[in-house]
């Protein structure tokens, strides 16, 4: 059994598990017939071949068995680990996000490995088209794992149809605890109205006392046992109620009402001609034109370190083009880095809010921060104690609802680090949001999300025209 974790351990040489069997290899080629060499080589006389044959699977067909893992990327990096796991024969291999940090190309060729893969295979992700590619889908969720049949798809089917089950349960508990509650109110006020007729009869028949005395008693046990039964089925409803309640998932959605953008269709947010940017003494960017009219959705695609993320810096002002001209709108622009930097870690949710969108009444600032599911005490969280999903909540929070509000969002790698429901609630913001948005994402199943409308590839540093992945 195998493991390939997210952090691969690098500084060796590629493929340094084949090493020594190689060298193994070239010893014997060489006339040296130590038994030692015999036995480290044992049945993996084609080692370098199959070595580079994986390589070229992965698409890393370019890199010498001798190059230094120091200077690959981080998705090379992650690639060679499961090529290297993979030349062991393994009987079962468990991946940890083996997605993370992979472009879309080296993603898709990942993919079409592991489908030829004969194996056991485990994987821990929230790549979910790779998820799609499973036979069963496991999910933990408080403290408890749950197993499904089927891909990621039948998974999500499965549990809207629990969800709706639950919800209506949770909807039936809650009416009958307001039933059982009612009836109970009125038993007493019965019992009540009974007792205070009783005694007002029992003095006007001029009874024994010892005799009016039993009755009361017993007019009292009565209405006690009957307080006990209507108490008791209030206790018990409510015990229904928590059990439907805990059966509701904790999967909230973000429903949003945006300030509006007044980006026009026509207008021109950004323009750019023949820029160029040189970092380190290489060009990164080489001769780029972009133009953003209206509320356009458009993706930036490219490959690792082709300088997608330059490209947006560059768009927001924080770099200046070493040649062309670029000229922007009037209006706000907001840049949400793969860092999330943009609040104060040491001040609160509110706080932050309240910096960004100071005109906004308190009121409607603690409404608002309810929509993207902070309330009560949890507004007073500090920023710097957020999990990544809900720091990038608390971001839009405050980034969409900034005045003025930003007519171009530039968005990058926003869900790195993120589990299914925080994704799921970014989709539901942008989905609400009106302006102009370029996001740089390899999560094909996020962008389609987005209903992404214009696509651009940055690659060698040249800024392309392309299309959607499935088109």
């Amino acid at each position: 059994m195998l493991k390939l974790a997210t952090r691969f351990r690098g500084g060796e040489q590629t493929c340094g598990l084949v090493a020594p069997i190689i060298q193994a290899l070239n010893a014997i080629e060489s006339g040296d017939v130590a038994e030692e060499h015999f036995t480290t080589v044992g049945d993996d006389w084609d080692i370098e071949e199959r070595t580079v044959a994986q390589l070229d699977r992965l698409g890393l067909g370019g890199l010498e068995l001798d190059h230094s893992l120091s200077t690959v990327s981080g998705g090379q990096v992650i690639s060679l680990g499961l090529a290297a796991q993979l030349l062991k024969r393994p009987d079962v291999l468990l991946l940890d996000e083996p997605t993370n940090n992979l472009d879309l190309v080296a993603r898709s060729k990942l993919y079409d490995v592991l489908d030829e893969w004969a194996g056991c295979l485990l994987v821990v992700s929230h790549d979910r088209v790779l998820l799609d590619r499973m036979d069963r889908i496991a999910e933990l969720d408080r403290g408890e794992l749950r197993a499904y049949g089927g891909n990621f798809t039948a998974y999500e089917q499965a549990v809207e149809a629990a969800r709706e089950v639950a919800e209506k349960n949770l909807r039936n508990a809650e009416q009958e605890v307001k039933r059982e509650k009612r009836e109970l109110q009125q038993a007493r006020e019965r019992a009540a109205r009974r007792a205070g007729n009783a005694s007002k009869n029992l003095g006007n028949a001029g009874l024994p006392k010892i005799f009016a005395g039993t009755m009361k008693r017993n007019a009292q046990e009565s209405a006690g046992k009957a307080n006990e039964t209507h108490t008791a089925r209030v206790n018990d409803a409510k015990a229904r109620l928590d059990e439907a309640g805990r059966a509701v998932r904790d999967d909230q959605r973000i429903a949003l009402e945006l300030p509006a953008t007044n980006v026009p269709a026509g207008r021109t947010v950004f323009h750019g001609e023949g820029l160029r940017v040189t970092l380190g003494g290489r060009e990164i960017i080489g001769g780029a034109d972009l133009t953003i009219r209206g509320p356009e959705r458009i993706a930036l695609t490219g490959p690792n370190g082709a300088g997608k993320s330059t490209l947006l810096r560059l768009i927001h002002g924080d770099l200046t083009p070493d040649a062309g001209e670029l000229k922007r709108a009037d209006g706000r622009i907001a840049y949400l880095s793969q860092r999330l930097d943009l609040l104060d870690l040491d001040r609160t949710i509110a706080e932050n809010l309240a910096t960004f969108a100071p005109g906004l009444p308190e009121g409607q600032r603690l409404n608002l921060l309810a929509r993207f599911l902070f309330r009560g005490s949890r507004i007073h969280l500090q920023a710097g104690v957020l999990s990544g999903g809900e720091l990038l909540r608390a971001t839009l929070a405050c980034v969409l609802y900034a005045e003025p509000a930003p007519q171009l969002l530039l968005l990058d790698e926003p869900t790195n680090n993120l589990d299914l429901v925080s994704v799921s609630q970014l989709e539901s913001a942008l989905d609400a949001y009106e302006g102009a948005f370029v996001v740089v994402s390899h999560d094909e199943r996020f962008l389609a999300g987005l209903k992404v409308s214009r696509w651009l590839r940055l690659e060698h540093q040249k800024l392309l025209e392309a299309s959607a992945p499935d088109a």
